[in-house]
């Protein structure tokens, strides 16, 4: 009995700092492009995206990269928690919820870190349309993140946190919107021409449920 106890402690340590990575990834998406946007004098964190950091003109390319393939690295060393906190509640939500944040973690992190944009679009290549493609798929769906948490918060009958994820869900889908929006040339010099701006605020509305569940969790 007290070797199963002890087992049980272990396990609930490790999925513990399965959440700290989470955490870790999540804060770094938004906190590490600001800090390295400090070194690169031409960049505007309002108006050029996230993945600019990573072009090849960029002076901050090599660490933007290897924090790129990091953040990947830690969203999928943390599946293993995510898996055992949601699973009781419903297998096939948290096996939808799972592939969504692996391929976000490798579509939108890891192939960014191996595979650049341009700083301008105007320049296709072949790197930049796998970092394309993985970047869209990426983000389109994690997007239903906080909607797949909002479901199995309200399953669980955790109405307040139900609220918060749906609310995020809202948010982050219209800055996703306008995200997308910002890139089209009717949009130039307009209000909604900010497309670093909206892509943060979706970001930040995309984690902001499964911040919180890492926080509850630690």
């Amino acid at each position: 009995m007290s070797m199963e106890t002890d087992e049980g402690k272990r396990m609930d340590r490790l999925h513990s700092y399965g959440w700290i990575l989470l955490l870790v990834a999540m804060a770094g998406d938004l906190l590490v492009s600001l800090i390295l946007s400090l070194f690169y004098g031409e960049y505007n964190s309002l108006k050029m995206s996230i993945s600019a950091l990573g072009s090849p003109s960029s002076p901050v390319r090599i660490p933007f990269n290897i924090w790129m393939f990091i953040e990947g690295v830690l969203f999928l060393l943390a599946l293993p928690a995510v898996n055992r906190y949601f699973r009781p509640v419903s297998g096939g939500i948290t096996n939808a919820l799972l592939v969504f944040i692996a391929v976000f973690a490798v579509g939108a992190c890891i192939f960014t870190s191996l595979f650049s944009v341009n700083e301008s679009r105007d320049v296709v290549t072949v790197a930049s349309k796998i970092h394309g493609a993985g970047s869209v798929i990426g983000f389109t769906l994690f997007l239903f993140v906080p909607l797949l948490v909002a479901v199995l918060s309200f399953k669980d009958h955790n109405t307040a946190m139900g609220i918060v994820s749906s609310s995020s869900f809202v948010l982050a889908l219209a800055f996703f919107t306008l995200f997308i929006m910002s890139d089209k040339p009717r949009f130039k010099d307009t209000v909604i021409d900010h497309e670093g701006l909206w892509q943060r605020l979706n970001l930040l509305f995309m984690y902001l449920p499964l911040a919180i569940t890492c926080c509850a969790r630690w």
